[in-house]
């Protein structure tokens, strides 16, 4: 009976909505298409060639790819890296290029750069010695790569243009499509201490004289060309990452001799490197796919540690299809590895840590490790490298790939907080998940931000909650109502290039992370959102996406018309406000009111056609049990009474409306008098033809006692002072504030 009520309720309605329109209201002007579900036709790029209306690669898409041969010696003495490196770049577009574009990150610290300069400064009402003196009296340290040569491959001079974070290679004679050109670049610069001085990689000086060394964006990289943005060339100036092309690496470093080493590829040789024991164990470790085994232990590390040796030892790696290349290494280093088991491929889960780290990293760190290579690779694609590597640092949360600087430091004396705890098994599965997105789903991280960092942050959670399913991830829906709530003026679009977006953290991670759980757990489900998440990662696997090619492949994959949620939440900062305006009880009658005698008068060929009416309404001293009704159902074939229950005991017509500007679905709980509860969903499309504010009855042989809007908190909805019926009387307190606001 339900069902048949509410069909009946709903079209006389409607129906009587209907004909209570009048004709006499003057024609309004045109307008433009503004409703909340129009295609983003209007805002992505055309589908082409290269890159197809599916968000697939197209068959004309083109890759560059840059190979890199370099011996490398850190100066451990002066705080000195200094390189040599031949480069092979490979132009696979259909481009002829004219010059070539080569990154020199380090050059943002430089004396002269102009990074300082581009910052709003005011004066400080205090400020400490130390730092005044640091930023006002001395000279500033002179970082920033110094270029010793640029050569031909011949070994001539090669003319180049160095403009602040980037040099312009001028090529001798253009570079056709399918021809190489092979360059060598030698160079050195001081590092940066990234406790004292900051910065993404650099050294830890610690009171023993040794030092930790996590060294990244310490070569000259070539930019990215592609057929979306030609060479992405944008200035660094400290924030947005990197856009970078695949290619192979060969890289020889020196390090004082008694150093632990890793890095980003293959070490080619072990026997030169590493004691016959510490071998031993690492065979260990390759089979150990429950507990890490101590390649270096503790004990060992500390007596290395009182010591320092005088000679060399040069490491060799070689890796194929990465972006980048980072390396860690220190005397100070505690070293264990454990198996993992992606899809029946052995991967190894390494950390590099030294004693100030413990115990919390020995307990935690490669399990941590392994866990997110299990995970990612199920919502993914099997992690294709050989292993990923978690290394201690005190400040630093950066990834590269492979290898990941991490902090998270227990005090001295070794203990530490469940905050501490939890911030370092955060950052962990957070820059190791970074393998997926950006080293492997290589999105432009200079231009997008969101794209590697927001969609990480996203499976990060997801990897989290496995590890420990109690773990406050702060990637909520519920998490980014503070912030979607605030001081608009003080907000940007998801979609803004890096280095202009206001509130960078939830802008560029929580948001679009929180926005992606919901599409997951709210929108499209497990299932659906699964399989395009999946397809997209795996249609883009050493490739370069861009936001128009994961729209189109979430909607390709699932058949769901997602524009109105990417247009909503990453291009605007609409923020969910969906609650409750009116609950009104309904009665069953068959007596019309007076509008309605006027309706079924001027309109009695209508009626008329209809049959036998049953007539609703909010006055419960003119609810009778309507004889038609009665009628009707006593006619009923018993076949057909067999679904018919008896009429409904309470209806309710509830009107919600939508102060904010995002449209989301319609979460309804239903509490009954007996205690019982009931859940109806009513998607987005709910909103298409009324943006304000809609209308649902809802019938019950019980009396509904409470109506909430959204219980669980799944949609962000900034204002839950209207989510509830009967609403919540407000506080003492509430009622004194509001009075002294008048």
């Amino acid at each position: 009976m339900k069902k048949f009520a509410s069909f009946l309720l709903a079209t006389l309605l409607v129906s009587a909505a209907a004909f209570g329109q009048e004709t006499t209201k003057k024609r309004e002007q045109g307008h433009t298409d503004q409703n909340k579900f129009r295609q983003l036709k209007d805002v992505l790029p055309t589908p082409n060639e290269s890159r197809t209306a599916s968000g697939a690669p197209g068959h004309a898409y083109t890759q560059q790819k840059v190979d890199y041969v370099m011996d490398i010696r850190l100066d451990e003495t002066n705080n000195k890296i200094y390189g040599d490196e031949t480069i092979t770049y490979h132009n696979n577009s259909k481009d002829v290029l004219e010059y070539l574009w080569v990154q020199l990150d380090q050059n943002m610290r430089a004396p002269d750069s102009k990074t300082p300069l581009a910052r709003s400064e005011s004066a400080s009402s205090f400020i400490s010695v130390d730092n005044f003196s640091g930023k006002y009296l001395k000279e500033p340290k002179p970082f920033g790569f110094k270029i010793e040569h640029v050569k031909n491959s011949n070994g001539s001079a090669l003319s180049h243009t160095i403009n602040r974070t980037m040099m312009r290679i001028n090529l001798p004679k253009p570079l056709k499509p399918g021809e190489q050109f092979v360059f060598s670049i030698k160079w050195n610069y001081l590092i940066n201490n990234s406790v004292r001085d900051g910065g993404r990689s650099g050294f830890e000086d610690f009171p023993d004289g040794n030092n930790n060394y996590t060294i990244a964006q310490f070569f000259p990289r070539l930019a990215v060309y592609d057929n979306v943005e030609g060479w992405q060339n944008m200035q660094f100036w400290g924030r947005s990452e990197w856009a970078l092309e695949f290619g192979d690496y060969d890289v020889k470093i020196t390090v004082p001799a008694d150093h632990i080493l890793e890095a980003t590829g293959e070490l080619q040789n072990e026997k030169q490197v590493l004691t016959r024991e510490q071998r031993k164990r690492f065979e260990k470790a390759r089979k150990s796919f429950k507990d890490p085994v101590f390649i270096v232990t503790q004990k060992e590390a500390e007596a290395t540690e009182k010591q320092r040796s005088n000679k060399t030892k040069t490491w060799h790696f070689k890796a194929n299809s990465v972006r980048d290349f980072a390396f860690a290494s220190s005397r100070k280093y505690i070293w264990d590895a454990m198996a993992v088991n992606i899809n029946g491929r052995t991967v190894m889960a390494i950390s590099l840590y030294p004693k100030e780290g413990n115990p919390l990293w020995e307990e935690h760190s490669t399990r941590v490790v392994a866990n997110t290579l299990e995970e990612y690779s199920k919502l993914t694609f099997d992690y294709p490298y050989s292993k990923a590597i978690s290394v201690h640092a005190k400040n630093q949360g950066m990834e590269y790939p492979m290898i990941c600087f991490n902090y998270g430091r227990p005090n001295p004396d070794g203990t530490y907080s469940e905050r501490v705890k939890r911030g370092m098994i955060g950052v962990i599965t957070h820059e190791v998940g970074h393998n997926f997105f950006p080293m492997i789903v290589n999105s432009d991280e200079r231009q997008w931000t969101w794209m590697d960092e927001g969609l990480n942050s996203f499976v990060e959670t997801l990897s989290e909650l496995d590890y420990d399913p109690n773990f406050i991830t702060g990637n909520l829906p519920k998490d980014i109502v503070r912030y979607m709530g605030g001081d608009q003026s003080n907000l940007s679009p998801i979609m803004s290039q890096g280095d202009y977006v206001k509130q960078f953290g939830p802008n560029a991670y929580t948001k679009p992370a929180a926005g992606l759980y919901l599409l997951r757990h709210t929108i499209m489900g497990p299932e659906l959102f699964d399989h395009a998440f999946r397809t997209y990662s795996q249609r883009w696997m050493f490739k370069h996406p861009t936001p128009a090619d994961f729209f189109r492949t979430m909607e390709d994959a699932s058949a769901m018309d997602l524009d109105w949620f990417w247009r909503g939440w990453f291009y605007t900062t609409d923020y969910t406000d969906i609650g409750i305006k009116e609950v009104k009880p309904l009665y069953l009658t068959d007596k019309p009111d007076e509008r309605t005698k006027g309706l079924m008068k001027k309109y009695a060929d209508y009626f008329a056609s209809q049959g036998p009416m049953v007539f609703v309404t909010d006055k419960k001293e003119d609810a009778n049990n309507p004889k038609n009704l009665t009628d009707y159902l006593a006619g009923l074939s018993a076949e057909d009474r067999k679904s018919i229950k008896e009429a409904p005991s309470y209806i309710y017509q509830v009107t919600f409306e939508k102060p904010g500007g995002l449209v989301m679905p319609i979460i309804v709980e239903m509490e009954y008098a007996d205690g019982s509860k009931k859940r109806e969903t009513f998607p987005a499309q709910i909103w298409k033809y009324n943006d304000e504010e809609v209308k649902r009855v809802f019938t019950s042989n019980k009396e509904i006692v409470k109506i909430t809007v959204d219980p669980d908190l799944e949609t962000a909805d900034v204002d839950t002072s209207n989510n509830s019926w009967p609403k919540k009387e407000d506080s003492k307190f509430d009622k004194f504030k509001n009075k002294t606001k008048g």
